[in-house]
């Protein structure tokens, strides 16, 4: 491994948080009273069973998740979005996690979240713990500058986190024979990437992928409890 550049990846959800912060934050749009309670809450725990099930049409998803502040325009959404990481995601950070993500800092590894969830919501979240490098769902913009509803280029999910991370790669001129990766997730919906990590870490895992660890001999974490 000597001369190879060190990373660290980190998906988010359930994985450097306790909490799915995409669910989260389609509740408290309920509570700001931006949509329909009883029909949104439907449709959002339908959608994040298919998620657990490895089944989401993740296109469909995100027309659905971002509707809300596509109706609100850019200024109530990220008033909104500021009142979010006081009231809820902040209170989810745990020193825990912000240890393991220093950890990796002090090590002088590169830093990069790659999660399944927006950029809308997740960018201020990867502030918060001082990470600069998100590779998260890109949102398409109109000529106006602001959300259509649908995905700019290849969604960061399942396969697709491995397709993003090469594409990242690739732009500083390296490829997966020139890093030492070290990948954190929670979720068997995240196979793909944890097969082309170097050391791929079952974090908090679910119940399908603690039992592929240990089958593995993968390492397990487990961060919160």
């Amino acid at each position: 491994m000597t001369g190879k550049k060190k990373m660290a990846l980190f998906d988010l959800d359930h994985t450097l948080i306790p909490i799915d912060s995409d669910y989260e934050w389609g509740e408290f749009t309920i509570a700001l009273g931006w949509c329909d309670s009883t029909e949104f809450k439907r449709r959002n725990a339908e959608f994040f069973e298919h998620y657990r099930a490895g089944t989401l049409d993740i296109h469909d998803y995100v027309r659905f998740a971002t509707q809300a502040i596509r109706e609100q325009g850019a200024s109530n959404s990220a008033a909104a979005h500021a009142r979010f990481m006081r009231e809820v995601v902040q209170k989810a950070i745990t020193p825990q996690a912000l240890a393991l993500v220093d950890g990796h800092r002090a090590a002088g590894d590169e830093l990069v979240i790659v999660t399944a969830t927006n950029e809308f919501v997740t960018r201020p979240i990867a502030e918060a713990f001082g990470v600069k490098e998100l590779i998260a769902v890109e949102l398409e913009r109109d000529a106006q500058g602001w959300l259509t509803g649908e995905i700019l280029g290849t969604p960061s999910a399942r396969e697709g986190k491995v397709t993003r991370v090469e594409q990242w790669l690739a732009a500083r001129k390296l490829g997966w024979d020139e890093v030492e990766t070290t990948f954190y997730t929670d979720s068997l919906n995240d196979l793909a990437l944890m097969e082309k990590a170097t050391h791929p870490v079952a974090t908090n895992p679910d119940a399908r992928l603690r039992a592929l660890a240990v089958e593995r001999g993968w390492r397990i974490l487990e961060l919160f409890t």
